[in-house]
């Protein structure tokens, strides 16, 4: 009897397998959800029929904007940074010109009672001295260490930050900022879940730093670009409408999925009744939700599915009849008497997301459940120096974002391989920072869909090479 990722197959079976293999050639590929990944899939098969199928009523996923009373709010701070030519020529090919402006980073740290440039370990200029002795103390030593060649595998994040940074910096920094981001002890998290996101400093600019040479442009968002008329969905409509230019894309909103079969390689929506057979299946949506709706997992699969875990992420847009004190983009926040571990402020990158002298934030909140206290935040942004008065504030909104982080633990990079390797098995692709499981800015997304798209394009009759 043949053997699948799934089990000895009968004869029926395999005479089922092979009949939709026949007919798959001539059947669409289907792409689940339409946010940047998922339209990037779709906007690069281009000869070939693509059926996109988005949740909710609005393409955008996570890069979506909500405007109310002159104020446009994107789901906290979306800012695009590009560094690769493909994802520049193609961002820029979908926009008339001038559409973006490119602004330099305004990001500080609020600790020990100071704003600090960012990011913390390389301007440490302004903490007090005991403070700042312990951080460059740490950090001499880990760097001799780093040089000695002495150099041991890290346990977890928090062994790493130790062992990168020295134990001041961990102390009065990464700890308890990343532990108010995570909301969990950082020893539970992978040591390589920040790869190009953690800036790491010379020695010669944590000394600079130190002795108030201000070390600006470290990390990957030095600059980014955002839409000048405000509104991060201007992009992703953008790659909206450049798929539906296509003669081969359709796209069902408002449309969700029931359920799939893998072995027949068919689907079923909302929108109909009937199966629907794909050729390819390209799944941008939450991994989880992706796994949920294929019933009778194989039991290694099943068991990954459960080691699958995330962040739900409470955040607040606030509006304010004044502009904010502020003049930073955003700010971290790692003292845990504040109730929120970063806020930011749209209209200081972009006056047109809030009407003339009012000011549009967003301030994500360190506790993932329970009551949220509006008024306790408020009167948190107003210490900060965020807002001026709490009597300036229009109206504020809370939201939650079910999947907002992955969690990287030590279980997470096995259970995605798994996952993987069986879907791929039957001609599922899975792409994009919440359909891949992993941690990515908006440019990954739309790299992963392209490079989704290639693979399809090598197996699909109708696609190039």
């Amino acid at each position: 009897m043949a053997m699948t990722a799934d089990g000895p197959r009968s004869a029926a079976e395999r005479a089922q397998h092979d009949q939709a293999m026949r007919e798959s050639p001539g059947s669409p590929v289907i792409v689940l959800g339409a946010g940047l990944a998922g339209l990037a899939t779709a906007l690069h098969l281009r000869d070939i029929p693509v059926v996109l199928v988005e949740r909710d009523s609005m393409v955008g996923g996570k890069a979506r904007s909500h405007r109310r009373d002159g104020f446009t709010f994107d789901v906290t701070g979306h800012w695009l940074h590009l560094k690769h030519q493909t994802t520049q020529d193609l961002v820029q090919g979908l926009l008339e010109p001038g559409a973006l402006i490119e602004a330099q980073r305004r990001t500080t740290i609020y600790t020990h009672g100071v704003m600090l440039p960012y990011p913390f370990q390389a301007n440490l200029h302004g903490l007090p001295l005991a403070v700042m002795g312990q951080c460059l103390a740490g950090f001499i030593g880990a760097w001799l260490r780093t040089r000695s060649g002495k150099v041991i595998e890290p346990r977890d994040f928090e062994d790493y930050v130790v062992r990168r940074f020295g134990r001041g910096m961990a102390r009065h920094f990464f700890i308890p900022y990343y532990s108010k981001y995570w909301g969990m002890s950082l020893n539970e998290l992978a040591s390589d879940w920040h790869v190009n996101y953690v800036p790491v400093p010379t020695l010669r600019q944590v000394l600079s730093g130190a002795v108030g040479s201000r070390q600006d442009g470290l990390g990957y968002n030095a600059r980014f670009l955002y839409p000048a008329a405000g509104g991060i969905d201007m992009i992703p409509q953008a790659m909206h409408r450049a798929c539906t230019a296509l003669d081969t894309c359709t796209t069902q909103l408002s449309t969700s999925v029931e359920e799939i079969d893998p072995r027949l390689r068919r689907i079923r929506l909302t929108s109909s009744p009937d199966w629907v057979t794909w050729h390819s299946l390209v799944s941008t949506i939450p991994l989880p939700d992706l796994l949920d709706r294929i019933p009778a997992l194989p039991p290694e699969v099943m068991a990954a599915r459960g080691a699958l875990r995330s962040l739900p992420l409470r955040y607040l847009n606030v509006a304010t009849r004044t502009r904010s004190p502020m003049r930073e983009h955003w700010v971290y926040v790692p003292d845990p008497g504040f109730p929120f571990y970063r806020v930011g402020t749209f209209s200081n990158a972009v006056a047109a997301m809030a009407p003339p002298g009012c000011a549009g934030l967003w301030v994500e909140l360190s506790d993932h459940s329970g009551r949220v206290d509006i008024p306790d935040a408020l009167r948190a942004l107003a210490r900060l120096g965020a807002i001026t008065d709490v009597e300036d504030v229009l109206f504020v909104e809370q939201h939650e974002v079910e999947h907002s982080y992955v969690i990287f633990d030590s279980a997470r990079k096995a259970a995605v391989h798994t996952i993987q390797s069986w879907l791929a098995e039957h001609d599922i692709h899975i792409c994009g920072r919440y359909g891949a499981w992993a941690y990515g800015s908006m440019e990954d997304a739309i790299v992963d869909g392209i490079a989704a798209a290639r693979r399809i394009h090598t197996r699909h009759p109708a696609g190039g090479s």
